[in-house]
């Protein structure tokens, strides 16, 4: 069985659905989550991880990066996935689903707390280019979660917040690609 979202973690904040394909067989265990339906409650834990890595990884290059690029794509970032998480949490109150998140809010799951480390960690060209390839690889994610649950989520609610999110989840990847070439 593979690992849901190394990086939806990197995230919407989330298509590709074998990016979450999992074993459909009675040995597995968690989430259901098959080649073509992301179930509502990984849709509702996973998306404030993931946007939760996307602003802190986003704070950290606004602050360390030397780039100007990689600083107004981060400062995007930032805007946009606030904003995506006040659009879910309005999808959440007014949705069906008794799916649930954590009262306190989201707090990052251990492998996006590494990702995290491993950025705090890193300086200069070597940061730029970890960053980018995580938001590269996180929208990636985030684009195929967001289309799998827009086209078969069982929460009316969440899935237009799925469908109104994805065009600008899309707009990430596209332009994090374009700094992935810049940044060679």
């Amino acid at each position: 069985m593979k690992t849901l979202l190394p990086l939806v973690a990197v995230a919407l904040v989330a298509g590709a659905p074998a990016a979450f394909a999992q074993s459909d067989n009675s040995d597995a265990v968690g989430p259901m989550v098959t080649e073509n339906k992301v179930d509502t409650q990984t849709f509702v834990t996973t998306v404030p991880n993931a946007n939760m890595f996307e602003i802190e990884s986003s704070k950290l290059a606004q602050e360390k990066s030397a780039s100007a690029d990689v600083k107004a794509f981060a400062a995007q970032m930032i805007k946009d996935h606030s904003k995506a998480g006040e659009d879910f949490k309005a999808a959440l109150s007014q949705g069906q689903t008794t799916a649930s998140i954590k009262p306190a809010g989201p707090a990052l799951q251990p492998k996006e707390q590494q990702l995290l480390d491993d950025l705090k960690a890193a300086t200069g060209k070597e940061f730029d280019a970890k960053y980018i390839k995580m938001q590269a690889d996180a929208h990636k994610d985030a684009v195929a979660l967001f289309s799998t649950y827009a086209n078969s989520g069982d929460d009316p609610a969440m899935k237009e917040f799925a469908k109104k999110t994805l065009p600008v989840l899309k707009m990430h990847e596209k332009h994090v690609k374009e700094l992935a070439v810049a940044h060679q």
